[in-house]
């Protein structure tokens, strides 16, 4: 299992090889925090929320939730997990994106997979 101090560190290198200008006015950066945090639509407990961007009086951000990573992806090698972290990481980035440039087309692929996921849970 990597460490939240290990996980600090891939997510730094992956933060510092993303393009630049794609950060532009994300003013709070990005935050590893150790909780889990599970979705409000969740079903059986099963349903975490990996990643958030964040836009609030501290202005506007992403978080990474280590305790849903781990929860979800614990098993997964250093290099395999390094890879989710990335598609993590690139998810909210793209958030932030789309929200400066008024589109919702991640939000409504979200929203989606959420329809997806219980309707499968309706079904089982």
């Amino acid at each position: 299992m990597v460490t939240f101090e290990e996980c600090g560190e891939l997510l730094d290198d992956i933060a510092d090889s993303v393009p630049e200008p794609l950060y532009r006015k994300l003013n709070g950066g990005i935050i590893l925090l150790p909780d889990k945090k599970l979705h409000p639509k969740a079903v059986d407990n099963d349903l975490f929320i990996l990643g958030e961007y964040r836009r609030d009086c501290l202005g506007r951000y992403i978080v990474i939730f280590y305790g849903s990573i781990m929860r979800v992806y614990g098993h997964y090698t250093k290099e395999q997990l390094k890879v989710k972290l990335k598609e993590i990481l690139l998810h909210e980035i793209r958030h932030h994106n789309e929200f400066l440039a008024g589109y919702k087309d991640l939000v409504l692929y979200d929203e989606d997979r959420i329809n997806e996921y219980l309707d499968k849970k309706k079904k089982s």
